[in-house]
């Protein structure tokens, strides 16, 4: 297990809000859909950070948002150095984020076998 670098994890917290800020309020694409920034994995060196983003929508709208985003890293880069007070800002990198469509998967599938457990024990009664 990596050790835990505590400044770049807060780094990594303060760009996951103020990007939410900006992208919410500077970024007028309409083929940007409903995403939200769940996770933000920023590099020892402060030199790269990986975004991962929830979208809304179907596999083609979560590519466009994916692309917006990628293509809007420069302009979010540069608005992100000037609200920051640290020396590098690092390169942005937008990344789906599968764990919400994974745990509703699993419960869904919890739910199921649940269910299941109870028709066999009633049948068996």
């Amino acid at each position: 297990m990596p050790r835990e670098f505590p400044r770049t994890r807060r780094i990594g917290e303060q760009i996951q809000r103020e990007l939410a800020e900006l992208i919410r309020g500077e970024i007028k694409d309409p083929r940007l859909g409903m995403a939200s920034i769940s996770s933000v994995q920023v590099s020892r060196d402060l030199g790269h950070a990986k975004i991962h983003v929830s979208v809304l929508g179907n596999e083609e709208q979560i590519k466009e948002s994916l692309a917006v985003l990628n293509h809007a890293a420069g302009f979010l880069r540069h608005k992100l150095g000037k609200i920051l007070h640290i020396r590098v800002i690092p390169i942005l990198r937008f990344y789906h984020d599968r764990s919400l469509e994974e745990g509703a998967r699993l419960g869904a599938l919890i739910n199921e076998a649940i269910a299941s457990d109870k028709r066999n024990a009633g049948d068996d009664e």
